[in-house]
């Protein structure tokens, strides 16, 4: 869709299952479940939707979805279901891997950097894209590379010291512009150097909302997931956000919801309240 004077697209690399929950942290199963219904295994349903900003210079994906170097158990073991998968959503706009300039990583976690690399019929592991130059926090990079042992099961170095070996890695440090009306923010929370991308363009700002807030459920204050390092910053980085977002009627895209992409949020009876947009 045409937002300002760029293209942005919501795309996706599948959907996958996590803990409820987990998903959920203190917010009871009884409420959850109501508009996240779990299945046997007390997982929900989630999309992968990374996030696509085409300029007249560049083509810029945030995010990447899994990938597809998971064996069969981790596949089971996350209900990982790769359909469509980067590479047939990106041509479905005329796109290959090797059209993208830019990969920003919002954060080294498998369910959002594993398709940062692909592991090719003869084995070896490789960056995606090749063409690109991947942008990540120092901080994040140093806690992915040395995690201990909360944080060691959310990162796989497959996903990322290949990007290293092939010279294709920018480490950078907080809050940077790519180019005029896109900007790498940072908002501690979720982890201590989580990352993402603010558009402005023509009077409208959208953003892509990552691990921050995951899905359109989890707009009310309380649902914070489990995962997250920093619950209070999160909660406290959320009402910044959606605050503003109302103010200045803010286009919200989402990551892991895996039937609303994005839309416009207001305040009903203080409460958030989305209105989906359809790209």
């Amino acid at each position: 869709m045409k937002f300002g004077s760029f293209e942005i697209h919501s795309v996706s690399d599948g959907f996958f299952r996590l803990d409820g929950g987990a998903m959920f942290g203190v917010v009871p199963r009884v409420i959850w479940e109501r508009t996240n219904p779990p299945d046997d295994k007390n997982r929900i349903l989630l999309g992968l939707n990374p996030f696509l900003i085409i300029t007249e210079q560049r083509k810029i994906l945030v995010d990447t979805g899994i990938g597809n170097k998971d064996d069969a158990k981790f596949c089971s073991l996350y209900a990982v279901d790769r359909k469509p998968t980067m590479e047939e959503s990106l041509a479905k706009l005329n796109l290959s891997v090797n059209d993208i300039n830019i990969v920003v990583s919002t954060h080294l976690h498998w369910d959002h950097a594993g398709g940062n690399t692909t592991k090719g019929t003869d084995g070896k592991i490789r960056p995606t894209f090749p063409n690109a130059t991947y942008m990540i926090q120092r901080g994040e990079w140093e806690e992915a590379t040395t995690p201990n042992e909360r944080t060691r099961g959310s990162y796989h170095q497959e996903d990322f010291l290949p990007l290293k070996q092939a010279g294709q890695l920018e480490l950078i440090v907080g809050d940077i512009p790519i180019e005029d009306g896109i900007d790498i923010i940072t908002i501690p929370g979720h982890n201590r150097h989580f990352q993402t991308v603010l558009i402005s363009s023509n009077d409208q700002k959208t953003i892509f909302l990552g691990d921050l807030i995951p899905t359109a459920s989890h707009l009310s204050y309380p649902y914070i997931m489990g995962y997250d390092l920093f619950p209070l910053e999160t909660l406290k980085a959320k009402k910044h956000l959606l605050q503003t977002a109302v103010e200045e009627n803010w286009l919200l895209i989402f990551e892991h919801d895996p039937k609303v992409k994005m839309g416009y949020v207001k305040i009903q009876l203080g409460k958030p309240v989305l209105k989906e947009i359809v790209d």
